[in-house]
């Protein structure tokens, strides 16, 4: 949305993130957490609500709560506790759900997120542990409740209201989601709703301080949609505000709970808005506090990995590689991963990025697949560029050597270029100065220009050498021979 159209008005957006974590067993069972089984056989007497049945604490799933707040700069009290939220719905056998209301296990933080090439800090209110609930599957004629996804554990992290753009919201979410896969909490997996956010979004006029009604859009499953979801509802709720100047902003807008149809770009309501006091809140009976101490969340923090800002500050600082490069790695854990392997083996990082991000990537855009799961392995893109840097082979040579590697995604490329003549640059000097002579007389112009002082021509006059040779010629032999002649 452009700012033209915001005029006198402001939006005021916060952000419940809710990521499922990757421990083995859920929160309060010993029944499996794993996506895609068939329904219903990842579950127990606790996870379906049974009569009698008592909750136990999953210990991995506190520790990984402790690294995200650590990870963001929080407070974790030493003490937490669980509470009862109650609702009726299918997919709630019990019927209530086990959160964290006062007593969450994180207070406060910040995260920073790169937004139009500025790096902003955004205010985390909390993070609490939760169960998710089943999931209703509808079919043709009747509805079905799979209780597999019932009692995962989730943490679910409230923003402050502190974003102003879709922009801000997708990138402070994004930076979330990196955080989370950095620490190995979670894969962040949006189409198997491993991550959903829900956006709460209000508007204002510039230089009001107090908040006006908000909606909540629920269950957004990708951050494009999420962009469209906000910027659709900021403009619902500005025209709202301009077409009835003159009624209380409450009557205007009123609180409620809306989804987004992607097809329609708009969002609709589905229910009245709840509040605190509708889901009855109470302490959960059946579980004792949680009881860390400091030496436990030092520890923690003590042995957290390199996380996304500061990676991303030293790929700009140390590395010197572009800031679009920089976010695009940071931003997938397991390919900057992948570009650290390949550094290890040749250090050229703008050189190696390049090829990571830009002639691989192109390479399978549009294959459904990724060089993450091609086969092709880190330490053979960085044999690929070696091979470059040391005048083994030529750019040119090597764009046809990475389509064999597509093609053939465990070999080498030194042993692809041994295997094929045409992969094998010309060093015969012999066999380059005939073609050198040939250019030089052809581009007579171009030669004086470069004895004029005008440097760009002697780049011509390489490339034109170049295309006569196919590519094959080696760079630095027609560099010499060129300057030679030249003088």
């Amino acid at each position: 949305m452009s700012d033209i159209f915001y005029e006198d008005w402001e939006p005021v957006i916060g952000l419940e993130i809710h990521v499922q974590l990757n421990t083995k067993s859920k929160l309060f069972s010993s029944a499996p957490n794993r996506f895609g089984d068939e329904p219903n056989t990842n579950i127990g007497i606790v996870d379906t609500g049974q009569p009698g049945s008592l909750p136990v604490l999953n210990k991995e799933a506190v520790k990984k709560a402790v690294q995200f707040g650590c990870a963001v700069h929080a407070q974790v009290p030493l003490i937490s506790a669980f509470d009862r939220k109650s609702y009726f719905y299918p997919d709630s056998p019990r019927n209530f759900q086990i959160t964290q209301f006062d007593q969450p296990i994180v207070l406060g933080g910040y995260i920073e997120a790169d937004v139009g090439g500025k790096t902003k800090h955004f205010k985390i209110n909390r993070a609490h542990l939760e169960d998710d609930a089943g999931m209703l599957k509808h079919f043709t004629s009747f509805a079905g409740v799979d209780y597999n996804r019932a009692g995962v554990p989730l943490l679910e992290i409230v923003s402050e209201p502190c974003m102003r753009s879709p922009k801000e919201a997708s990138a402070y979410a994004m930076a979330i989601k990196a955080v989370m896969q950095y620490i190995d909490a979670s894969d962040c997996n949006m189409e198997e709703g491993s991550l959903r956010v829900d956006c709460n979004i209000s508007v204002r006029k510039k230089g009001e301080t107090g908040l006006r009604n908000r909606i909540e859009i629920k269950n957004l499953n990708s951050f494009s949609n999420m962009e469209m979801a906000i910027e659709s509802e900021i403009r619902r709720q500005v025209r709202l505000y301009t077409q009835h100047p003159h009624e209380n902003p409450d009557n205007v807008i009123e609180k409620g709970t809306y989804r987004f149809d992607p097809d329609k770009k708009e969002t609709i309501m589905m229910r009245q808005k709840e509040g605190a006091e509708d889901y009855r809140y109470f302490p959960e009976p059946d579980l004792p506090p949680i009881v860390l101490t400091q030496a436990y969340i030092d520890e923690i923090k003590a042995a957290l990995p390199e996380l996304p800002a500061a990676r991303f500050k030293r790929y700009l600082t140390e590395l010197l590689l572009p800031e679009g490069s920089a976010l695009f790695l940071v931003n997938d854990r397991d390919l900057s991963n992948y570009f650290e392997e390949a550094l290890k083996i040749c250090p050229s990082a703008k050189n190696v990025c390049n090829w990571i991000t830009i002639e691989f990537a192109g390479r399978y855009k549009d294959t459904g697949k990724s060089l993450l799961d091609s086969g092709i392995s880190a330490e053979h893109v960085a044999r690929l560029v070696q091979m470059i840097e040391k005048g083994t082979i030529t750019g040119k040579i090597a764009k046809s050597v990475a389509d064999e590697m597509v093609l053939h995604p465990g070999k080498n490329p030194e042993q692809i270029v041994q295997e094929n003549p045409d992969f094998q640059p010309v060093n015969d000097t012999s066999a380059i100065e005939p073609l050198v002579d040939q250019v030089l007389s052809e581009n007579a112009q171009s030669v004086a220009d470069y004895k004029a002082g005008k440097d760009k021509a002697f780049s011509f006059l390489v490339g034109q050498v170049m295309k006569l040779c196919k590519g094959k010629a080696s760079p630095t032999i027609v560099n010499d021979l060129l300057t030679k002649k030249l003088k």
